[in-house]
């Protein structure tokens, strides 16, 4: 991933996503679980569908990013907002994730995975990542929240659930226009 000095999305895909966000962070506290989802935008229409996400294998995670791309076909998206829940590393142990992933098969099955709430937004720009740590709310063992989102951008992302958008005639390569 090559990281770029752009840290917050532009404000028309905040406007939408930011209230999406905000309904994850209150089903975590409401002491719920989130619900691995997409939501597919388009930003002139101001339309967009969520869909759910089955995180159960790679085969039902294969048809999620199918429904994905159909969806954003249908409504000629111009984004493409995740949110779910993950395990992520301690930033201390990342030069060794490697080694732990070999003892311990996961980070989730390992003593140094984090619980986190993975958001990742895809625009035609470039993506924008976020994974803030879920921690418990108060002494409450069933609530939790997410603290403040720190988006970063990236212009090299890949993986199953990255480039999900339609292309359109003219795309070119990701520049940042705010």
């Amino acid at each position: 991933m090559i990281d770029a000095p752009i840290s917050t999305p532009p404000p028309a895909y905040m406007t939408i996503v930011g209230p999406l966000i905000e309904k994850a962070r209150e089903y975590l506290e409401a002491g719920e679980k989130l619900q691995s989802i997409a939501f597919v935008g388009n930003l002139t229409t101001k339309r967009f569908a969520p869909v759910i996400i089955d995180p159960e294998s790679d085969p039902t995670k294969d048809q999620s990013a199918r429904l994905i791309q159909s969806s954003a076909l249908a409504l000629e998206a111009d984004f493409v907002l995740t949110i779910m829940e993950a395990w992520s590393l301690r930033a201390d142990k990342v030069p060794q994730m490697d080694a732990i992933l070999d003892k311990y098969g996961s980070l989730g099955a390992s003593p140094y995975g984090v619980d986190v709430c993975l958001i990742s937004l895809e625009t035609r720009r470039g993506v924008w990542l976020a994974q803030p740590q879920i921690k418990p709310k108060g002494h409450s063992k069933k609530k939790r929240t997410i603290g403040t989102i720190d988006f970063r951008y990236y212009t090299d992302v890949r993986g199953r659930f990255t480039h999900l958008l339609p292309e359109k005639e003219g795309d070119e390569v990701p520049t940042i226009l705010h």
